[in-house]
């Protein structure tokens, strides 16, 4: 007959060892599970014998209660993962929590495991599910996310979280906080009629390819000398470093991928360590913007084709890539991409994305990767 003993105490090093041990060399484990919370330790073992005094009595000495069973005591037949749900909030309430851990159990999923994985700058917590697949979880759970203002980003369990993968981002109001465009139209003295345009091309509403044109034709007759001016008054997102400095150490491959122009994301890209870049460059003679652009646009399509080509050029599978964007412009880079993130995204773009970031910290996106803060803090020491 098994027997299920159930430790449970203060956590220390050598504990696990010391319990087992006193059961003896002949004792057969059958099941075994463990977890530490908040220094709490609970290890359950089922074991092929009834005689448990000298653990029992160990226990005692090491200031832990034991449960014993052995009433139809037996190896528990686990699930497996189905699903992983990641929840991110500046201020992650209870009941929060509880409203979202109700919407599992309502589609028939059991919570497997939940661990804190962040306390800042966001508080993050990864929740893995089984029984209900992910493409259903997500369904249920993306209005309750937008109602409770709690981000919540479902993966499916096959999804390999471990290991390097490419991730290419977009630039503007993704990597960095401002719309170059819109800056370079200051330099130029059309900032009003330009920043229109971008804001209905980034919505969708018109042609990128053909809004990026009349952009740049405004801008014909600025000295090139404006596109240091610009360079220099970039903002990067808060976050943008870290995410870089972090993906790097762990042998990501970056890449950037902007409707932009090269020369303000090259600068960048070197700046970051970025591996590779593609955007628009800017035509320049006698020392002045032309108001043309110079081949083919980086455009919605392009931008997925560059992800592509990439992930080939660094021998990624499509599942192993991840990008990162918040405009329309950015929806087939996301579509084609393993995991596409929404960062501070419009609706359109956020509610077609697998997962949509809406904290201003853009790495907060490595929480959902399964990067931790603890492995974040460890690579900068």
């Amino acid at each position: 007959m098994n027997t299920t003993l159930t430790f449970t105490g203060w956590d220390r090093p050598g504990i696990t060892a010391e319990l087992l041990g006193s059961l003896g060399d002949s004792v057969e484990v059958r099941d075994i599970e463990q977890l530490v919370v908040q220094g709490r330790l609970v290890l359950s073992v089922a074991v092929d014998t009834e005689d448990v005094d000298a653990v029992r009595g160990l226990a005692t000495q090491l200031g832990l209660q034991l449960d014993v069973t052995s009433e139809c005591a037996a190896v528990v037949d686990r699930q497996a993962a189905s699903a992983i749900a990641v929840l991110m909030s500046t201020a992650l309430a209870a009941a929060d929590v509880g409203r979202i851990a109700g919407e599992i159990a309502d589609r028939g999923g059991n919570i497997e495991r939940i661990i804190r994985t962040a306390e800042y700058p966001v508080t993050a917590i990864e929740v893995t599910v089984s029984g209900v697949p992910a493409s259903v979880l997500k369904q249920a759970l993306g209005p309750i996310s937008t109602q409770i203002g709690v981000d919540v980003a479902v993966q499916s369990a096959d999804i390999i979280r471990q290991g390097a993968r490419l991730v290419v981002m977009d630039v503007d109001s993704t990597l960095i906080q401002d719309e170059v465009i819109d800056l370079l139209a200051r330099e130029a003295g059309c900032e009003a009629a330009v920043a229109d345009v971008t804001r209905r091309a980034m919505a969708g509403e018109l042609d990128f390819a053909e809004s990026l044109r009349d952009r740049v034709a405004a801008l014909a007759g600025t000295p090139v000398s404006a596109l240091a001016t610009v360079r220099d008054a970039v903002r990067l997102t808060p976050g943008a470093r870290t995410l870089c400095r972090t993906l790097n150490s762990l042998g990501y491959r970056l890449a950037l991928v902007s409707g932009g122009f090269t020369e303000i994301v090259g600068p960048l890209a070197e700046q970051l360590g970025v591996h590779r870049f593609r955007a628009n460059t800017l035509e320049v003679q006698d020392g002045r913007l032309t108001g043309r652009v110079v081949g083919p646009i980086v455009d919605r399509a392009g931008k997925a084709q560059a992800l592509r080509e990439f992930a080939e050029e660094f021998g990624f599978a499509a599942s192993r890539t991840v990008a990162i964007g918040d405009g329309a412009n950015d929806l087939d880079m996301l579509a084609a991409a393993g995991l596409g993130v929404a960062f501070n995204a419009k609706p359109a773009v956020a509610a077609a994305a697998d997962a949509s970031v809406t904290a201003p910290y853009l790495d907060s996106v490595l929480y959902l990767l399964g990067i931790t803060r603890g492995q974040v803090e460890a690579l900068t020491r």
